[in-house]
């Protein structure tokens, strides 16, 4: 995430709108995926953030990311979170970026494949002081159980 550039044709995220605090808050987050540093995260997320939706068991506010990205880590060898485009006005981003690594562990209850993969990521940031106070979200998780061989499952009708 330091060069902002696409892993396969090495062009530079365009960035726009975004004062360097506002900017570094929203790499920093991303950074703390690829890295896998959950420490990250108290430099840049605010402790009531609002993250929408919240992942299946997943908690709420800064806390509650934290084992989300430990397991991320641990169903995705390389991973990778590289940022396409990062547009804001001053306390609001939008960024479009991709996830990319090897799912080497289980995730969303399927057994690791150890299939490369990338799928696409949207999100609206708001920030404050610095600080995300709000992520919603959009991945492709869809095209994720295709290039894993998997298919999503039904639970039972109530």
């Amino acid at each position: 995430m330091n060069s902002h550039t696409t892993e396969t044709n090495a062009v530079p995220a365009l960035v726009a709108g975004l004062s360097a605090v506002e900017r570094h808050a929203v790499e920093t987050l991303y950074r703390a995926f690829s890295e896998g540093d959950t420490d990250l995260l108290d430099e840049v997320l605010a402790e009531d953030w609002n993250d929408v939706p919240l992942a299946p068991g997943q908690g709420p506010g800064r806390e509650g990311i934290k084992p989300m990205v430990v397991a991320f880590r641990a169903a995705f060898s390389d991973l990778r979170i590289t940022v396409h485009e990062m547009i804001g006005v001053p306390g609001r981003a939008a960024v479009r970026a991709a996830i990319t690594g090897v799912h080497t562990g289980e995730w969303f209850g399927v057994a690791p494949s150890g299939k490369p993969f990338e799928i696409a990521i949207h999100e609206f940031h708001r920030i404050a002081d610095g600080r995300l106070t709000h992520t919603w979200h959009l991945e492709d998780w869809f095209g994720w159980f295709n290039q894993v061989g998997a298919s999503p499952t039904r639970g039972a009708a109530a």
